[in-house]
């Protein structure tokens, strides 16, 4: 089984690792010649091995971090953070409780008071036309 190094790499391979050192150079790791050098290398790179020797000196944690982690990060080394976000997300959770029993209450009016107007203007007038006869005067 061949080596990684020795694999040839796609053109999706490349862009990453292009990516990943315009990342570096926003951080202030690279300077600009320097990107330039090693964009160019990456470009031309053809195997994992040429890709994996533009960026072997930077570290891999900056380019790969998530927000997920970020946060959890910020969370674990400032706990009054999250002891300051649990009131904001009870708040939360109760005005949303609070709308959906107020949007289930004011349906169950509408229509307790829909069915009240349909029994007090009769029947006939609203569902289905039911034809007990032919009378003058009825609708046909």
């Amino acid at each position: 089984m061949a080596r990684r190094g020795s694999l040839r790499a796609s053109d999706a391979d490349r862009e990453l690792i292009v990516d990943r050192l315009r990342a570096a150079a926003g951080e202030g790791r690279l300077a600009a010649h320097e990107l330039e050098d090693r964009v160019g290398a990456a470009l031309t790179a053809r195997t994992y091995g040429e890709l994996d020797a533009t960026v072997r000196d930077l570290p891999v944690r900056g380019a790969r971090r998530s927000r997920s982690r970020w946060a959890l990060a910020t969370v674990r080394s400032h706990p009054l953070l999250l002891l300051a976000a649990t009131p904001v997300v009870l708040v939360v959770v109760a005005v949303l409780a609070a709308v959906t029993l107020v949007s289930l209450a004011l349906m169950a009016a509408l229509f307790v008071l829909g069915r009240r107007r349909a029994v007090m203007i009769g029947a006939g007038s609203c569902g289905p036309r039911r034809r007990y006869g032919r009378r003058a005067g009825y609708w046909a």
